[in-house]
């Protein structure tokens, strides 16, 4: 050994895994067979030979291993009888392991064990010899302990025997990763490999190891002593959450110096088969058409398993445990135990039995072995889809329906069918067709979408005359078409029978909106056509009778039995009635059925033009100036013929009277238009009637005098009548402008005048509205005042004239058996006269002084002049108490009657009367 050159030496420790102890295990205590280890692993090149033994797998057999046989789940690695592990043929390996299990089975009892075998490819330099390789010089030495490392592990380094004793050849290798089986149970923390450098023998060594599980989280998974270089695992590992580690060992001397270059170890969790199989969905839902052919792929269900699927932990198969229900066979769908695809596996799919299938699907690791894998299971719903395996067909063979002649849109008949495919859907849904029997297109077959019936339909009206029955073949189909290899039944067609009743059909006119031509002007009684109509039913005796519907202007006659027309007056083209020469009329043509039908038909009349109007003037009026060849005035001539019985016109004035043509000239400008001008140098100013004969180019032409009223005025220098002139060719002189102009101001002053009266009218009605009339009591009465003035200091009045006068003390004494003028009735009275109506007074005074009379002398009214009660209205006041008005001689009177009136009039008695003393 070069010095100042270390060896770092890796001791395996797999508790459990490997022994200290070399050669086969012997079992001294009671016998448990199986193999050593759950798993085994080996470092192997990536080419290898055939028959290259690859490692030694141990099998403890309480038999003797003599009973057992070893076989392999891969073609390219078998066992030998004594455990070894050798390939089949020449191998060259792409990947970074290879994994395979190991199954030894006893020959007597059948039972069976598994191992798996992880074999591990290791990347190394050009080999040396066997697999080993020799390192560089100056790299570090790493190498197993061989004292404590087993006979069936390879070994990291080759040593060799020469003159100057054990020698390390130079190589450079790859450690070979630490398996770990998961789940393990301790006890912990559990050895998994020593470290070793070859200089602690010449110093203290203090090893550490960093990585994710060490000093990454998970922090403190594997732990290692420090001084003895022993790593251990701290904790049962768990694949599913993490399958591998990467760490780095480091030895450094005691003041952290490093005396090795840190190595790599790569930690391998070995799956244990500890989860189930999943499946993605619990239900799965499919469909597959029925009649469908063994094979027929229906779906596929999916499980997963959580452990290594390179092993047989992960790998999952399929079967099928259970098909409901079991008609036409119990095994009607089958499962690829390694892809889940569910196939059909054998005929006889039919919806209208079996609707629908439900599979239990089983899913299993370890390959599907059903003794060491763990299972789990999922539900397939196989839906059975329907196809057009059934032809539609009629419930019968014939039907019949009936139909009045003449109407349309009317269902004649219902066609029944029996369709045994999925209702509402297109295998089921019906389509009828008419195949023969109606040429002319008359009814159509319709489906009633809810109940799948063919509803005969006519669609094009039909005549009992020409046709009384119809016999329709009718076939039925499906929107879909029939599944291949299935036939239309014969009971797919059928016959309708529809039999035609005949019914009252209105009278028609062949040729409606008939149009005939005349002149107009024919005499009254005249012959023009005959409208005549037509009676369709022809096997039926009736009468056909004629009227008038319509005829404006009442010119025309029909005869009612055979349709005749004559004029009943004199037909006039130039008529309001008439639109672009034509006159129209409308007859009615009824016959004697039950019902009675009835038709109408129009006639047309163009009447031809003759020259029956004589053209008319125009202008009716016009204006000219007094003196010539300043204007004219332009005429021409309406006629309501037509050409050729209207212009050119001829215009001529009249030789009577002698005037006209004396001051008046026309001069023609073209044959409808003349102008019409003065003769004579001037004019007087006025209104003419000027007569002019115009004539038209009719044969024979006719002639019209018309007037024209033509206004002659004075006119200024551009030839227009001045205001002035205007007036006075009107016929207004002087005098009569004067006259108007006094009644305008004279009906103004009577305007005025009226406003005036109104307004003291309504003045003096307002001042006489404080005197009220007698037999309008103004005692009974709320009287409203707009000012009520400052009270009695402001007012000018002689407060004595509010005294009661002595002169009408007479006629207030009381005598025998005439009681107070204030004293209510208590019986019958007599009936006294009106109050007479006395002048209103000239003053206020004498006003007060008639009322208080009347007051007094009228037994009816209530006692107003007895005690009142009034609102103080300030003090100062000139009246003094109103108590000292008083009614004549009350000292005389008796007032005891007033106890008999209630308590309201207690007061009262008091006062008057002395009263009574309680």
């Amino acid at each position: 050994m070069t010095a100042g050159s270390g060896v770092l030496l890796l001791l395996l420790g797999l508790s459990g895994a490997l022994g200290a102890h070399r050669g086969d295990l012997t079992v001294t205590a009671s016998c448990k067979a199986g193999f050593s280890e759950e798993g085994y692993t080996a470092l192997i090149s990536p080419s290898v030979l055939e028959g290259e033994e690859l490692l030694k797998v141990k099998f403890s057999s309480c038999l003797g291993n003599k009973q057992m046989q070893y076989e392999t789940n891969s073609v390219d690695f078998k066992v030998g009888t004594d455990g070894t592990v050798f390939a089949t043929r020449q191998l060259q390996i792409p990947s970074e392991q290879v994994a395979f299990t190991v199954t030894a089975r006893e020959r007597q009892t059948a039972k069976r064990w598994d191992a798996v075998v992880r074999l591990l490819v290791a990347q190394t330099s050009p080999p040396h010899s066997g697999h080993e390789t020799m390192p560089q010089k100056g790299k570090t030495s790493v190498a197993l302990d061989p004292a404590q490392t087993p006979r069936d592990t390879l070994l990291p380094w080759p040593q060799h025997q020469s003159s100057h004793g054990l020698r390390r050849q130079k190589r450079d290798w790859v450690i070979p990763p630490i398996n770990v089986p998961e789940n393990s149970r301790g006890p912990f923390p559990q050895q998994l490999v020593r470290i070793r450098s070859d200089k602690d023998n010449d110093i203290p060594i203090r090893y550490s190891i960093t990585g994710v599980g060490a000093d990454q989280p998970p922090m403190e998974v594997f732990s290692i002593d420090s001084m003895s270089g022993r790593m251990y695992v701290t904790r049962p590992m768990d694949r599913e959450e993490r399958a591998s580690y990467h760490l780095r060992a480091h030895a450094v001397d005691m003041n952290g110096n490093k005396v090795e270059n840190p190595i790599d170890l790569y930690i391998y969790v070995i799956d244990m088969n500890d989860n189930r199989p999943e499946f993605i969905n619990q239900v799965y839902n499919g469909s597959v058409d029925e009649g469908s052919k063994p094979g027929t792929y229906v779906m596929t269900v999916t499980a997963n398993d959580a452990d290594d699927g390179t092993t047989a932990n992960g790998m999952v198969r399929y079967r099928v445990v259970t098909q409901t229900p079991q008609s036409p066979s119990q095994s009607m769908f089958t499962i690829n135990s390694e892809t889940g695809d569910i196939v059909t596996v054998a005929a006889g799919l039919d919806r209208e039995k079996v609707q629908q299938y439900t599979v239990i699907v089983q899913a299993t690791d370890m390959e599907g072995n059903l003794n060491y894998g763990l299972s789990n299971t999922a539900t397939a719903i196989i839906s059975v889809t329907d196809v057009n395996d059934n032809p539609p067909e009629f419930t019968t063979s014939t039907f019949a329906g009936e139909v009045p002649e003449n109407r349309v849109e009317a269902v004649v008949a219902n066609l029944t069918v029996m369709d045994r495919d999925q209702p509402h859907s297109p295998n089921w849904n019906a389509v009828y067709r008419i195949i023969s029997g109606d040429p002319s297109g008359h009814f159509s077959v319709r489906t009633d979408p809810v109940t799948n019936e063919g509803m005969v339909t006519v669609v094009k009206a039909v005549d009992y005359e020409l046709n009384r029955a119809f016999m329709l073949t009718v076939m039925v189909s499906n929107q879909a078409p029939l599944a291949s290899g299935i036939q239309m039944s014969f009971q797919s067609t059928a016959g309708v029978t529809i039999s035609v009743t005949d019914v009252n059909e209105a009278p028609y006119f062949p040729s409606n909106h008939k149009l005939i031509r005349l002149e107009e002007g024919v005499p009254t009684g005249t012959t023009l056509t005959t409208f005549s109509a037509v009676d369709p039913d022809r096997f039926m005796q009736q009468a056909v009778r004629y009227s008038k519907l319509s005829d404006p202007a009442n010119w025309l006659h029909i005869n009612m039995s055979n349709g005749q027309i004559t004029t009943a007056a004199v037909l006039d083209r130039e008529s309001l009635y008439t639109k672009n020469n034509i006159y129209e009329a409308t007859f009615l043509a009824a016959d004697n059925g039950i019902p009675p039908a009835s038709g109408t038909g129009t006639l047309q009349i163009y009447l031809i033009d003759i020259n029956d109007n004589a053209p008319e003037l125009l202008p009716k009026e016009a204006q000219i100036c007094e003196r010539p060849g300043l204007n004219a005035i332009n005429i021409t001539a309406a006629d309501a013929d037509m050409d050729p019985n209207i212009g050119p016109y001829v215009f001529e004035l009249p030789f009577v009277p002698t005037t006209v043509r004396k001051n008046w000239t026309i001069t023609r400008l073209n044959g409808d238009y003349a102008q019409l001008s003065l003769r004579i140098l001037y004019l007087e100013a006025g209104m003419y009637d000027v007569p002019i004969i115009v004539t038209d180019s009719g044969n024979p032409p006719l002639s019209n005098m018309s007037i024209i009223k033509v206004k002659v005025c004075p006119c200024d220098e551009n030839g227009d009548c001045t205001t002035i002139g205007a007036v006075a060719a009107a016929g207004l002189g002087t005098g009569a402008i004067v006259a108007i102009l006094i009644c305008i101001v004279i009906l103004l002053t009577m305007v005025l005048l009226f406003v005036v009266w109104m307004k003291r009218r309504e003045k003096e009605r307002h001042t006489k509205q404080l005197l009220i009339d007698p037999e309008d009591d103004v005692r009974d009465n709320i009287l409203k005042y707009d000012e009520e003035g400052g009270g009695e200091e402001d007012q000018d009045y002689d407060l004595s004239q509010l005294q009661q006068p002595e002169a009408m003390e007479h006629v207030l004494s009381k005598v025998p058996g005439v009681r107070r003028v204030d004293e209510r009735p208590v019986g019958a009275e007599p009936q006294y006269p009106v109050r007479p109506v006395v002048p209103h007074p000239g003053d206020i005074g004498d006003f007060i002084n008639e009322g208080l009379r009347a007051a007094d002398n009228d037994p009816t009214a209530p006692p107003y002049d007895s005690l009142l009660v009034f609102d103080y209205e300030g003090s100062g006041s000139t009246a003094g108490s109103v108590s000292s008005l008083n009614s004549s001689s009350s000292g005389d009177q008796d007032y005891d009657y007033l106890n008999d009136w209630g308590p309201r009039f207690k007061k009262l008695a008091d006062m008057y009367g002395g009263g009574e003393d309680d």
